[in-house]
């Protein structure tokens, strides 16, 4: 069985574009799982329910946690964006421009991610 949310033709893909795209599929489904979850904790009023969702609640943050870091070593991309935004302290709206340098770098620079990148640059209108 396939994704249904491929948006081009699955044969003009590359293997690389596949992948991306049943991890970032997969990220949002355990994502989408600790909210259902979550919900199902805070509305029931069992003690023992309420251990035992807590439980698959707390297993799908770890899946999750296990495809964000797939990510970031297979898109340079995400390992810049991860190292500009994630355990920073501060503004996270100041962070962009301290990590605009590294950015730039970071594509060129790391030899532990592939030549590959799958960005599509700014979402602000810059060039």
């Amino acid at each position: 069985m396939g994704s249904e949310t491929w948006h081009e033709a699955l044969d003009k893909l590359t293997p690389a574009t596949q992948d991306l795209h049943r991890a970032l599929q997969s990220v949002m489904e355990e994502f989408e799982a600790v909210d259902w979850y979550q919900q199902r904790f805070d509305s029931t009023p069992d003690p023992e329910l309420k251990a035992i969702l807590a439980h698959n609640r707390d297993e799908e943050k770890e899946h999750a946690a296990m495809l964000l870091e797939w990510l970031r070593r297979h898109d340079p991309g995400i390992h810049s964006a991860f190292e500009t935004y994630l355990f920073k302290e501060g503004e996270l709206t100041d962070l962009e421009e301290q990590g605009k340098g590294a950015a730039a770098s970071a594509t060129s620079s790391s030899p532990a991610l592939p030549e590959r990148t799958f960005t599509v640059g700014s979402l602000k209108g810059e060039r």
